[in-house]
């Protein structure tokens, strides 16, 4: 009898993957897929990209991209956007801006949009406080050959 129920288990479990997959395969696919040509390539103008709350982090010896981690530079982490972007970054609570590159992925905390480095977080004026509110604008996209 159990053999007979595990025979009808797996049958079952097969015509649904069959029926499955492909759909999942799909939307796996959309969700990793590169962003459209025309987002990932901005004019020399800028555009803005989002406002939200911004952390700073400290740790880590390599980057998403595979740079070392400096702690000092003026780098961030975004979840989308491509390695190369440079941001400008704006306090919201104090007016003052930093212009980062983004080399990593993150923040990856609910409801923080950037990751920005303690050298980006010293100028911004965000050290004691570890979050800040910020408007974040798009400088320029480079293109890197290894993405």
């Amino acid at each position: 009898m159990t053999v007979k129920r595990f025979a009808a288990v797996a049958a079952a479990c097969v015509c649904l993957s069959a029926f499955t997959a492909p759909a999942f395969a799909r939307d796996h696919h959309k969700v990793h897929s590169p962003k459209p040509a025309s987002h990932s390539s901005h004019s020399s103008s800028s555009s803005k990209v989002r406002s939200g709350t911004a952390s700073w982090y400290q740790y880590g010896r390599r980057t998403a991209n595979g740079e070392r981690f400096n702690p000092d530079g003026l780098t961030a982490a975004h979840r989308t956007l491509p390695f190369g972007t440079r941001l400008v970054v704006r306090n919201r609570r104090n007016g003052r801006s930093v212009v980062v590159r983004v080399n990593d992925r993150g923040p990856f905390i609910r409801g923080r949009v950037l990751d920005v480095s303690r050298g980006a977080a010293r100028k911004l004026g965000m050290i004691g406080t570890g979050t800040a509110p910020v408007d974040i604008t798009v400088e320029k996209t480079e293109t890197l050959a290894s993405n």
